[in-house]
C-alpha cells in the first residue's frame, strides 16, 4: 500500500492495478481496505462494515490515487462531496484504441441502468501509432463513466474487456495486462480545513505505452 498523504481525518493512497477497494462475492481477500484497517484499526468502525471509511472507488483493473475517512465526521463531510459533485475534482489518463479528430472535446451521455447523466470532458495529450492518451476530467462519478464514454467516443480504452475492442488488443505490440486507465490526480475540500487539496498518483509504466 502506497501512502500519499495522511492525517487525523483522511488517507490518501495510490491503489495499485489488480486489487479491489473492499471485498465482494469472489474477492473476499486482499482487498484495499483489509490492509487500511489492519494500518488504522479505528477505521473499522467508520461507514459501512463491509466497505470501512470507502467514500468513492476505483475499478479493480483501475489504479490510481483514492481517498478514505478515517473517522465518522470526516466520512459524512466526503460522502457528502463525492455524492453532489460540486467540490470534487478528478483527472484521468487513459490509453485509447486511436483518438477523435478534434483535440478536445466534452461528452454528455447517461449511462448505467438508470440511465444517470454523466460528463465527461477530454483531451488528447498525445499520440503513439495505433493509440493514444487522452485526458479526462469528469464531473459526474458514475460506474464505469471513462470507459464507456470512450466506447461511445469510438475509440474505448485499450484493454477493456467490457466496453473494448478484443481484436484490436490482440494487434498491439505490447499485449494490455488490463484496461489502462489511471486516476492521475484528485483535488476536493479537506473535511476539518475546508482548504482545496489536491493529490497525484505517479504514472505506472503501462499508461506511458507504445503500441
Amino acid at each position: 500500500m502506497k501512502v500519499l498523504f495522511e492525517d487525523d481525518d483522511i488517507i490518501v493512497v495510490d491503489k495499485p492495478a489488480g486489487q479491489i477497494v473492499h471485498p465482494a462475492p469472489g474477492h473476499e481477500t486482499g482487498a484495499l481496505t483489509d490492509e487500511l484497517t489492519r494500518h488504522c484499526p479505528s477505521m473499522a468502525g467508520v461507514g459501512s462494515a463491509e466497505r470501512p471509511g470507502v467514500v468513492h472507488r476505483l475499478d479493480q483493473e483501475t489504479s490510481g490515487v483514492m481517498v478514505l475517512a478515517k473517522n465518522r465526521a470526516a466520512y459524512l463531510d466526503l460522502r457528502k462531496q463525492f455524492e453532489s459533485h460540486e467540490t470534487v475534482r478528478k483527472t484521468y489518463l487513459a490509453v485509447l484504441h486511436g483518438a477523435p479528430k478534434e483535440k478536445r472535446g466534452t461528452i454528455d451521455s447517461p449511462v448505467g441502468r438508470e440511465h444517470l447523466r454523466a460528463v465527461s470532458h477530454w483531451e488528447v495529450l498525445g499520440k503513439q501509432g495505433p493509440v493514444a492518451l487522452v485526458e479526462f476530467k469528469i464531473e459526474t462519478g458514475r460506474m464505469h463513466q471513462i470507459r464507456i464514454h470512450a466506447a461511445e467516443l469510438g475509440h474505448p480504452v485499450v484493454g477493456d474487456k467490457l466496453y473494448g475492442d478484443a481484436a484490436k488488443d490482440r494487434r498491439l505490440r505490447v499485449k494490455p495486462a488490463r484496461h489502462l486507465l489511471h486516476a492521475v490526480e484528485l483535488s476536493f475540500l479537506h473535511p476539518k480545513t475546508h482548504r482545496r487539496v489536491t493529490f497525484l498518483a505517479p504514472l505506472p509504466s503501462d499508461i506511458v505505452y507504445v503500441g
